[in-house]
């Protein structure tokens, strides 16, 4: 069966899953529709058909889905447009600004019959489900700890991001990706605390990077972080079990695991130190741990795609469930309240 999307908004992400569409069977895009002139000139040049208004798009019978990739502060206003004018919807991230705006949007979906859904594209990165094989298979022994972080030196990009009434900042930004893959990794476990600080370094509007703790109901806790003005980075992910340690430096890098191999150290050679001595920080022999290099879990986000026609079809359910989505939007709320009263926030009790 095939499938005609148009797009709402032709910045930068539209063009991403124009290129990405392109290549796909059973999908197709019927046009574009962008305030800025210069988006209609450039998708023009590309011999994209535009439409002459919203209206216009909504009112083309041949289209069965709506992408809205806009800046996150109208996404609802146009989602609740198109749901009521018979299209299907796919929002980029974050689907809007709040909870309750959000509930607003599953109200409307579920009055029009109509299906809304979420590019939430990071929950095929490869670095994430890398992680997720190596807690599932185990090696680490029992997860305590993990940190998942993303680091820049560029401020924030010069565009609508910088601004509050669009919806800026790292939190909104970014922040819906990492919160999205953590919940992820323990989705039957309650998130029990959260507590959050920002930083404004480079915007004082704004949000510009923050550093989130998740602490979860079976005593792992998760420090999630962004920052923009960070000129060495961390490592993309931590992963700390009690039977060894992962990382994963950046973005289409292999995974590093160290294990213990179950050796007793019996005599353990002090680290000299500039104060004395330490038995504690010495390194394990060799004889005892294991290091090895696994290969990135490779994916295909063409699959997004694929499961949005196959819900359409009745043939599948959503990958990317609203009740997900919501409980991403109210952590985010929940990130902005702990860091503001500069307090731990009970979560899910």
């Amino acid at each position: 069966m095939k499938h005609v999307l148009a797009m709402v908004g032709f910045g930068g992400m539209a063009g991403w899953h124009y290129d990405l569409i392109e290549g796909m069977e059973d999908l197709s895009v019927a046009g574009i529709w962008d305030i800025k002139e210069e988006r209609r000139a450039y998708a023009a040049s590309r011999q994209i058909h535009v439409y002459q208004g919203l209206e216009d798009l909504l009112a083309d019978e041949a289209v069965d889905l709506v992408l809205i990739a806009t800046p996150n502060d109208v996404h609802k206003s146009i989602a609740i447009k198109a749901m009521e004018a018979g299209k299907n919807v796919v929002s980029e991230k974050p689907v809007t600004l709040s909870s309750r705006d959000l509930e607003e949007m599953r109200e409307a979906a579920g009055r029009t019959g109509r299906f809304l859904t979420v590019h939430q594209n990071r929950r095929w990165d490869e670095d994430f489900l890398t992680v997720k094989k190596v807690m599932e298979e185990g090696k680490l022994g029992e997860i305590f700890r993990l940190e998942s972080r993303v680091h820049g030196s560029r401020g924030i990009p010069g565009d609508w991001r910088q601004e509050k009434e669009h919806g800026g900042g790292m939190v909104l930004d970014w922040g819906v990706h990492l919160f999205d893959q953590a919940l992820l990794l323990f989705p039957e476990v309650k998130l029990e605390t959260v507590y959050a600080t920002l930083t404004n370094v480079t915007n004082q509007l704004v949000d510009d990077g923050f550093t989130a703790d998740l602490g979860f109901a079976n005593g792992v806790h998760m420090l999630v972080e962004v920052g923009t003005s960070n000129f060495i980075s961390l490592p993309r992910w931590y992963v700390l079990g009690t039977n060894g340690t992962a990382r994963i430096a950046d973005w289409g890098q292999d995974i590093q695991i160290v294990r213990a191999l179950g050796t007793d150290e019996k005599d353990v050679v002090p680290v000299r130190t500039a104060a004395g001595l330490t038995k504690t920080m010495a390194p394990r022999r060799e004889d005892s741990i294991h290091t090895e290099v696994e290969p990135e879990v490779k994916s295909d986000i063409r699959e997004f795609y694929q499961n949005v026609m196959a819900v359409l079809e009745g043939r599948e359910e959503s990958r990317i469930k609203l009740t997900e989505v919501m409980r991403v939007m109210r952590l985010m709320e929940a990130v902005f309240q702990s860091a503001i009263k500069k307090e731990v926030i009970r979560f899910e009790d």
